[in-house]
């Protein structure tokens, strides 16, 4: 296994409370907003799956489908998926999956989030590498939209 292959690794200083992050990471309705996931109605819960389309452009035939693993209150989330699986009428569900872990610590101007994805030493070699080339990419996307997300709803928060 090369460390440097199979694991993504991103963090970002967010200047929040810690359960504010917690609450756009582990409820599934805010979540999907800044993930760009239809997740109205649904809840993560540890060893469920939970499913909703992605709404983000170009991806909408997208069914996203995660197996929720940890839910540890304001410290840890984690789920299984099937990394960068976006072609449609094909079958996943026999490949590995990928974890993905979200970890919160405090810090003194906000909140740490460290995201992290590992397993793609196990993704099938005909698709690996463009699974974590896209998913790499992905998550630099995806800190961007957490912060701008929370900056938002702080703001909406001092208006109100």
């Amino acid at each position: 296994m090369n460390p440097a292959s199979d694991r993504i690794e991103r963090k970002i200083l967010l200047k929040a409370p810690r359960s504010q992050v917690w609450r756009v990471i582990a409820h599934a309705e805010e979540f999907g907003k800044w993930f760009g996931v239809a997740l109205d109605g649904r809840r993560f819960v540890a060893g469920e799956w939970t499913q909703g389309q992605v709404t983000y452009p170009g991806y909408e035939h997208v069914l996203w489908n995660v197996l929720v693993e940890r839910v540890e209150p304001e410290r840890l989330f984690s789920f299984r998926w099937h990394p960068y699986a976006v072609e449609s009428g094909f079958d996943y569900s026999q490949e590995p999956t990928t974890l993905v872990k979200f970890e919160l610590e405090d810090m003194d101007k906000g909140t740490l989030l460290k995201v992290s994805e590992s397993g793609f030493d196990h993704i099938p070699q005909t698709r690996r590498l463009k699974a974590f080339r896209m998913d790499s990419r992905g998550w630099d996307e995806q800190m961007s939209n957490i912060e701008q997300f929370l900056i938002a709803k702080a703001h909406e928060r001092q208006v109100e």
